[in-house]
């Protein structure tokens, strides 16, 4: 990770030298380190990939990345020198003069720290020539990159395993057989894609060997690639394969460029039905060197690829037709099955150990090769000895660190990260700053990867667009997986597994990138740079300075413990992460720590805000939702670079729409940076001054505001108007029975795509009917009095729509043809409705369809039956008559109509609150 330290390092010199602030001898020294670093920046790339295997190369690594960071403080401290406010007047003059006096003094002192730190990078450069040596040699046969034998043996030893040693696979392979024979007569690929460790090429090989397919095909080859593939030697390979098949003499090979032996496979291959497995495909690009030689016959031949990257799966699918198959990991009793297997022979697990096992098992979170190497370790453990197994259970991290027996899942799983380009191993080590089954919010990952400095500028793209460019990236990689979704299919948390976690946790420690403190007694290093403190700590070395730290995270810390580190001396820190109940009031200390690019407070019981917020000038994400906040100083105003503003809570209703947000400050409009702002808190008079601040604000894409009047509307209407970039607006009234007008809007943002509103309407907006980017839409309290849905039923795009009394008729009608892409419905209290009009045609898409006391509708809506890809059915708080018919099973028409729905449930409100329970009425 020493790239990516020095990287940083040099961007910040960069702009260090353009501001002009040093003296002639400050500058040459800072000058001759960027030339030094930028000249040793050609071998880190390489000695970080052998950091891993060799010690001397560790230690050089080690040095240069304490160089790299020691500079960045000693910049960042002359920086903070130089950054003051003073007085007006006497006072003022002589703090001037006390701070120029100050200031000379600092610029001699970079200049001689930036002369030791030349000397450091010279010693540890013409050090040892040894080192020099080996990463020369390492850089000229990087690019031939020949695979690691480790690595072979383990994808061989997969190839060698008996069918009668697998578990999960008999159905997928089945899957894949058919796949493979029936279908079209054109050359289709087929893709297995997943993490590593979960047995694409296990699976395949076993399809690979299936007495069908041999029988089916009439040449089969299997061609195994790598991260760093020479794909010359693997094109040698493939036609040796093919010749043996057909029993031609094989030609002489090395003497043939690739292009050559492309065209010896193609012409091999016209005329055959081939069965071809490209196993462990990394990039696309190294597919696209080999799928010219594969010809597309009309023979029915087949192509399947192995994958952790899902966007290449997709992309080949797509290109030569075809179909992805995405291997997840092993359900529980099939994985409780492989362990027994593996850790005792096949044999039931002793009662006495089996609440033990279970919870080892747990950590394995299905991953067959996880699975694997855990049993190789228990099964040389007594069994009547329970200790030793716990003991396991209790150590797990150090046996994955030392056992040998974890070596191959280690190095399986590592091969992932050691492919990733440098800007988004930051990015990932950072993911170790969590606890384990953490849910991480996507939004934050993508804040706090700004915050920290690991997202480049890149032209025409916001920061936040190239970060979530790297969050899809590490999608597509299979290193991070999507644990819950939007409504809109849009990611709102995710997560990584276990092995995975602990891995990058003992590279984040080893590289100097993060401190991971669990338990009570955590021993930091000297020096940390960042710092997860999870769980409380009785002491994390209280009088420990903390003075380089640059991220401090916490989880579930006690206010003891949060009291004694926040009492350090941070002023470097540049993110502050403390979602806690515990802490109460905002500390004033944060206020001095000017570095500060991210804060959060989420979920504290902070109620105020200081005025000396306002000297966190670098503030980019200010995070405090879900407190006690309801107003801000002027002072906030100073914040120029804020770009996220969360300020806001629930209110005491049983749907979880924000009621409560915070007054502005007269003159928000000066934030111009400004792109999420949730919530802002209308007064009790006029709001047109407001709203004419807000139109400001030409950067938002999100935008909340509560506590409306219906002399707003106008206003409100020509402020969405101008924020053109507005993606997501939530909007709330004071009343529920406050009536705004929202017709005066002409001209809607054109990537209106989330719209929540919350208070009684005159009519329907027409405009949104126009919303061809609109895919949520969530309305509550409309009372309308004509139908809504005629307004809506052709959005191109909507996806979820949520209609919460919004509705005074009698009756609903789905027409056809209308919600095409539909998928989530819910609907209710409707207090008149009577009917639902569901005809074939509408709605084609819909999976859930939730209906909430409408108290006079008997029937379940007619022609329900055509919805055929619903999933979940849902009657909350229903008349008894039609919750009457559904328990009467096969007894009644209606029951017959959702025969087909997989889940179907009803129930009522529990004591008035919004916590439902269902009891499910038939699967």
């Amino acid at each position: 990770m020493a790239e990516v330290a020095v990287n940083y390092l040099l961007d910040k010199l960069k702009d260090f030298l353009e501001n002009g602030v040093l003296l002639r001898g400050a500058e040459e020294e800072i000058t001759l380190v960027k030339r030094q670093l930028e000249y040793t920046r050609a071998f880190l790339r390489v000695a970080d990939s052998l950091e891993e295997s060799d010690e001397e190369v560790k230690v050089w690594v080690k040095q240069l990345r304490e160089i790299a960071y020691d500079t960045e403080d000693a910049l960042d401290e002359f920086e903070l020198l130089l950054a003051h406010d003073h007085e007006i007047g006497f006072r003022g003059l002589l703090s001037k003069m006390s701070c120029c006096i100050k200031n000379m003094k600092g610029r001699y002192r970079i200049a001689s720290e930036m002369k030791s730190i030349n000397s450091r990078i010279k010693s540890i450069y013409d050090g040892p020539w040894r080192i020099r040596d080996k990463l020369s040699k390492a850089e000229r046969c990087h690019d031939s990159s020949k695979p690691n034998d480790t690595w072979q043996d383990q994808r061989g030893n997969a190839l060698l395993l008996e069918k009668a040693e697998l578990v999960g696979i008999n159905e997928p392979a089945k899957m894949l057989v058919s796949w493979l024979i029936e279908g079209a007569c054109t050359r289709e690929v087929i893709s297995v894609v997943g993490m590593g460790g979960l047995g694409k090429t296990t699976l395949v090989k076993q399809v690979y060997e299936d007495p069908e397919v041999k029988k089916h095909f009439m040449v089969h080859a299997w061609i195994s690639l790598s991260p760093s593939p020479n794909i010359e030697e693997i094109l040698q390979g493939m036609v040796r394969q093919i010749l043996r098949e057909t029993k031609e003499p094989v030609p002489p090979l090395e003497e043939k460029d690739g292009l050559c032996q492309k065209m010896i496979i193609k012409d091999l291959l016209q005329n055959a039905r081939y069965l071809i497995i490209v196993d462990d495909a990394w990039h696309i690009n190294d597919w696209d060197a080999i799928k010219h030689a594969l010809p597309n016959n009309t023979c029915g031949s087949r192509i399947i690829i192995t994958s952790r990257n899902s966007d290449l799966a997709y992309t080949s699918c797509g290109e030569f037709r075809g179909m992805v198959y995405k291997m997840e990991p092993l359900p529980p009793e099939q994985s409780w099955k492989l362990f027994c297997a593996k850790t005792f022979q096949g044999n039931s697990c002793p009662p006495h150990l089996e609440e033990t096992c279970r919870l080892i098992l747990r950590k394995c979170e299905g991953l067959p090769l996880a699975i694997v190497a855990i049993s190789g370790v228990l099964v040389s453990k007594d069994r009547r000895k329970k200790d030793e197994w716990d003991l396991v259970r209790r150590s797990l991290r150090t046996e994955i660190d030392c056992n040998d027996k974890f070596k191959a899942l280690k190095r399986v799983l590592s091969l992932s990260f050691d492919d990733l380009p440098y800007y988004l191993k930051s990015c990932f080590l950072l993911l170790s700053v969590f606890p384990k089954g953490y849910l991480i919010k996507h939004a934050r990952l993508i804040h706090l990867w700004i915050a920290e400095g690991f997202v480049d500028k890149k032209e025409g793209m916001t920061v936040e667009e190239v970060a979530q460019d790297y969050f899809n990236e590490l999608l597509n990689r299979s290193l991070i997986e999507m644990a819950v979704e939007t409504s809109d299919r849009k990611i709102k948390y995710c997560r990584i597994h276990d092995f995975l976690l602990d891995i990058i946790a003992s590279k984040s420690s080893n590289q100097g990138f993060a401190e991971i403190a669990v338990g009570k007694h955590h021993k930091c290093p000297d020096k940390v740079r960042r710092l997860s403190i999870q769980n409380s700590l009785q002491a994390i070395q209280q009088k420990r300075s903390l003075s380089q730290l640059r991220s401090l995270y916490m989880f579930g810390v006690e206010r003891s413990c949060m009291d004694a580190v926040l009492g350090s001396d941070m002023r470097l820190l540049t993110v502050l992460d403390l979602q806690t109940p515990s802490l109460k009031m905002f500390p004033a200390q944060v206020a001095e720590w000017c570095y500060l690019r991210y804060l959060s407070f989420r979920y504290s019981k902070v109620r105020t805000v200081p005025n000396s917020i306002g000297n966190l000038q670098n503030l980019e994400t200010l995070d405090l939702k879900y407190t006690y906040v309801t107003e801000f100083p002027v002072m906030i105003l100073k914040l120029q670079q804020l770009r996220h503003l969360f300020i806001c809570r629930h209110g005491e209703t049983p749907y979880p729409i924000f009621k409560h947000g915070f007054k502005p400050p007269e003159g928000i409009g000066s934030l111009r940076s400004l792109q999420k702002l949730l919530c802002v808190e209308a007064g009790d008079e006029g709001n047109s001054s407001l709203m004419r601040e807000l139109g400001k604000l030409k950067q938002l894409n999100k935008l909340g505001i509560v506590k409306l009047r219906k002399e707003d509307g106008r206003e409100l209407c020509l402020l969405i108007e101008k924020l053109t970039k507005l993606q997501v607006i939530a909007v709330r009234l004071v009343h529920e029975n406050e009536i705004i007008h929202l017709q005066p809007l002409t001209s809607p943002p054109p990537f209106l795509q989330r719209i929540y509103l919350t208070g009684r309407l005159e009519a329907l907006p027409h405009w949104i009917s126009s919303l061809d980017s609109l895919m949520v839409l969530k309305l509550k309290y409309s009372r309308l009095k004509d139908d809504p849905l005629p307004s809506l039923g052709n959005l191109p795009n909507l996806v979820h729509l949520k209609l919460l009394q919004v509705y005074e008729g009698t009756k609903l009608r789905f027409k056809a043809s209308n919600f095409l892409k539909l998928r989530i419905l819910d609907l209710g209290p409707f207090d008149k409705l009577e009917c639902m009009e569901v005809e074939k045609g509408s709605m084609p898409c819909l999976e859930e369809l939730t209906m909430e006391s409408c108290k006079l509708m008997e029937k379940l809506p007619s022609d329900i039956e055509h919805l055929e890809k619903l999933k979940v059915l849902k009657f909350i708080d229903m008349p008894d008559e039609l919750v009457k018919k559904l328990r009467e099973e096969g007894q009644d028409d209606d029951y017959l109509k959702v025969a087909h729905v997989p889940e179907v449930y009803y129930g009522y409100r529990r004591n008035g609150g919004w916590d439902v329970l269902l009891t499910k009425a038939f699967v």
